[in-house]
């Protein structure tokens, strides 16, 4: 799996659709529309500039529009607006960079790198940083409305910054080179009075200290106090939890910045945030949250009367213009669409899809946590002890040191922790299915709706996580053999415990790698395995329907570890040998060479030892299909090799190849032996 959080989970950027721009020689009515607007930003007048600006934001959700946009040089038209002498046209102008930066994708982040958006952006967020503390407030003096333009321009800026990096590396090389890092944590000083400007900003910092080791040395004893005092920050609302969780993630980013010395506390305090995170019971938190918005609609005060309306124009100079700054922002990414992009009266939604983002997020971590390397001896031999974890919180800052952060790495100490903070506990307790009545409110709340996929995002990323535990962790650990055959039965009910296998493809591809690093430990231990023949077959036959291909090599290669245990055991031919069958099929009509050549291992393991597992390889014929099938398989190599598959997965093949003429030669010595 690797180091990469973000771009495991990460959806595929939305490729800009819509029709042709050009037809006949005549221009399409999106042509129209960006030229019209496009031109306004040119205008003297402040109210034009900001009118426009928010119109091309809305427009810029539409992904069909962008083309049309992108031709006529919009990112050269809108970026100088980043510096405007207004500060309206500032904000909407960087609110509809954002969007365009959401919503384009990879190829529209570079486009924009390439013309230049780096060089205004930079500038903004230097300037409003300088100016941050001025507490500017909007020139639109209406009452009850008490709006810093600074703050709500850097994090429009700020978002934009987020996206551009996560695509580009030219625009993280700028950010390292320009300093942008100490303007970024300036911001960060703000969440105790602005949590949605912080989020945005850690959501920013967890993206630019990913694979950045050019930053790191940017991050001196200030910089980590700043951000340890977000960690320790008592706030207990989801947002909170939210910051708190992104801001472990950039920790765990910048891990080899920090002595080594304070590595238990460190682990300790990550992990204490992550399981306060996965403690909280999303679904309960739905359904008191969704009650609470009912109850807070209730008791709202009846719609203002004609004269009442009246009366707030008369104490608001307002434009025609104005109801453009309640545009909702493009989202930048399915799994992250974080709660500043809801409508500003849903505090009760923003604080559920805060909470969800939060455990995805931490989960997520956990992964990386799993699949780092392993700390040389010498390293180890410095670090604190796991017992600290109960007085970190309490002592962490070590009288105003600053220096409370370690490298982090897999090794008996992080399993330790995972341990002292219940992380195997909480993480199996969300791959369970999401509470159904939670789910039946946000079936019929279309506010809410979107929070079933986040529900179902958060059981995805556990399973993945359960998997990656599985695969570092020990048997003991675990809970000895008892709770990994609890855990095998927990795995079964989700898959049977409906009457139709699932069919869906992300929830498919994580319960069938957890069920194959399971399965895959207990055979290394010789723990016995409660999945029935019966059900490993169903579970197989609709998983090789999958257009997934890791989930068609995840079966198979369940069933080539199943079989292989049964190939130990008594009077299981006939089970081996429609295992064999399976397996031959797979391996001989699979479109992927990569699921081929795993049902080939598959078949290996399978049939390796074992009179049963002669008998039944007898009876299909096991050793001429194979004969057979080897200069066909052999010249698929040579023939699709090249251009499709990456270099591991051709060396990969070419394992199996050799393999197979070994276990062809070992096949025929059986049959040269008297039985």
């Amino acid at each position: 799996m690797g180091k990469s959080r973000a771009r495991r989970f990460r959806r595929a950027p939305a490729a800009p659709a819509g029709p042709a721009l050009q037809r006949d020689g005549e221009r399409g009515p999106e042509e129209e529309a960006a030229a019209e607007l496009l031109e306004k930003l040119q205008h003297p007048s402040a109210e034009v500039r900001e009118y426009a600006c928010a119109s091309i934001s809305q427009l810029l959700q539409q992904e069909q529009v962008i083309p049309a946009f992108v031709q006529r040089d919009v990112v050269r038209c809108l970026g100088p607006l980043l510096m405007d002498p207004s500060l309206a046209v500032r904000e909407t102008a960087a609110g509809a960079l954002r969007n365009l930066s959401a919503c384009g994708g990879f190829d529209v982040c570079d486009d924009m790198v390439t013309d230049d958006i780096m060089t205004p952006l930079v500038a903004l967020l230097k300037e409003c940083s300088t100016g941050l503390d001025a507490n500017q407030l909007s020139p639109k003096k209406c009452r009850g409305v008490n709006k810093n333009y600074i703050e709500d321009i850097a994090n429009e800026a700020i978002n934009l910054l987020w996206n551009i990096c996560e695509c580009n590396n030219t625009a993280l090389y700028i950010f390292n080179k320009e300093g942008c890092l100490e303007a970024v944590l300036h911001y960060m000083k703000k969440f105790a009075t602005n949590v949605d400007l912080a989020i945005s900003v850690a959501n920013c910092l967890q993206a630019v200290t990913e694979d950045n080791p050019d930053l790191l040395s940017s991050f001196n004893a200030s910089a980590q106090q700043i951000l340890e005092a977000v960690m320790l920050s008592p706030e207990s609302t989801m947002k909170h939890i939210l910051l708190r969780t992104l801001i472990a993630g950039t920790i765990w980013n910048i891990k080899d910045t920090i002595p080594p010395g304070s590595l238990g506390s460190t682990v300790n305090a990550i992990l204490k945030i992550f399981s306060e995170s996965l403690a909280i019971d999303a679904g309960e938190t739905i359904i008191r949250m969704n009650e609470a918005e009912k109850n807070r609609l209730k008791l709202a005060v009846e719609p203002e009367t004609e004269e009442n309306m009246s009366d707030t124009t008369e104490n608001c100079v307002l434009s025609e213009d104005d109801n453009m700054e309640e545009i909702p922002k493009g989202k930048f990414r399915t799994e992250n669409d974080v709660s500043d992009l809801l409508p500003s009266d849903k505090w009760e939604l923003k604080e559920v899809t805060a909470l969800l983002t939060a455990q995805q997020t931490a989960l997520e971590i956990i992964v990386n946590m799993c699949c780092s390397e392993d700390p040389s001896d010498d390293e180890w031999e410095e670090l604190s002890s796991s017992d600290e974890s109960d007085l970190f919180m309490e002592n962490s800052y070590n009288e105003g040191s600053g220096l409370l952060l370690s490298p982090l790495c897999l090794s008996d100490e992080v399993n330790s922790a995972f341990l002292n903070n219940l992380i195997p506990k909480k993480i199996l307790e969300k791959t369970a299915f999401p509470n159904s009545v939670a789910v039946d409110i946000c079936m019929h709340n279309p506010s809410w709706k979107p929070l079933i996929k986040k529900l179902n995002a958060v059981q995805c990323r556990a399973l993945t996580c359960l998997q990656s535990i599985l695969l570092v962790s020990d048997v003991d650990c675990l809970g000895g053999a008892s709770a990994l055959q609890s855990l095998a039965q927990h795995l079964s009910q989700l898959i049977f415990s409906k009457t139709e296998l699932p069919t869906d493809t992300e929830f498919l591809e994580a319960v069938t790698s957890a069920l194959r690093a399971l399965l895959q430990t207990m055979a290394s231990k010789n723990i016995s395995q409660c999945m029935t023949p019966e059900q490993l077959l169903a579970l197989c036959e609709a998983g090789i329907q999958s257009s997934n291909a890791s989930v068609r090599v995840n079966v198979v290669s369940i069933l080539g570890i199943s079989g292989s245990v049964l190939a130990k055991g008594q009077d299981t031919a006939e089970t081996l040998k429609m295992i064999g069958k399976f397996l031959l099929e797979v391996a001989m009509k699979e479109s992927s060479l990569v699921v081929a050549g795993e049902a080939l291992d598959a078949l290996f393991d399978v049939f390796a030892d074992g009179e049963e597992a002669e008998r039944a390889a007898l009876q299909i014929k096991l050793l001429s299909t194979l004969k057979e099938f080897q200069p066909v398989f052999r010249m698929r190599i040579r023939k699709e090799g090249k251009g499709q598959y990456s270099t591991d997965q051709l060396c990969v093949l070419d394992n199996v190849k050799m393999n197979l003429r070994r276990f062809i030669a070992y096949q025929e010595t059986l049959g040269k032996t008297p039985t």
